[in-house]
């Protein structure tokens, strides 16, 4: 497959341009009970609070995120979308692993999951229509363009 870059051409980043500011996320019972709260929850500054609660609350990893990760090379997949694997080496016990605290650490997941598969299964035509199709998805869906069915969260 080969993927035509639309948004990210000439960008060093898809997140060029954005920037991203820290919100606190709360959700409230009718009753008034706190359902789920979050500070320091990374967005992109355009975003609206219902946004960045729903993002926060649903589809954040809340846990096993490692804080320190190492790439795992491999034939056929481009060095930026090679899997990682938690690298405890230096890191205290009980630190080792959190929750995603940014937009861009779900953005980067869901899409470098999709073209990593992509990779795994011959699906592009080359390595760089590969990186193309993970910046074009991280590029929309920061800025909201599209977004994954909840499932794929």
């Amino acid at each position: 497959m080969r993927v035509t870059r639309r948004f990210t051409a000439g960008l060093p980043s898809p997140y060029e341009g954005l920037v991203f500011v820290p919100r606190r996320s709360e959700i409230r019972n009718t009753d008034g009970s706190v359902v789920f709260e979050a500070d320091g929850v990374m967005v992109p500054e355009g975003w609206s609070q219902v946004a960045t609660d729903i993002l926060a609350q649903k589809y954040f990893r809340k846990a096993g995120v490692p804080v320190k990760t190492a790439q795992v090379e491999e034939t056929g997949v481009p060095k930026e979308l090679w899997r990682s694997v938690p690298d405890v080496d230096g890191v205290t016990e009980g630190h080792r692993f959190g929750r995603e605290t940014d937009a861009r650490q779900v953005f980067d997941r869901l899409a470098g999951c999709w073209a990593y598969w992509g990779c795994r299964e011959g699906m592009f035509d080359t390595p760089e229509d590969a990186l193309a199709f993970y910046d074009e998805l991280r590029f929309m869906m920061a800025r909201q363009y599209c977004a994954p069915n909840s499932p794929q969260w």
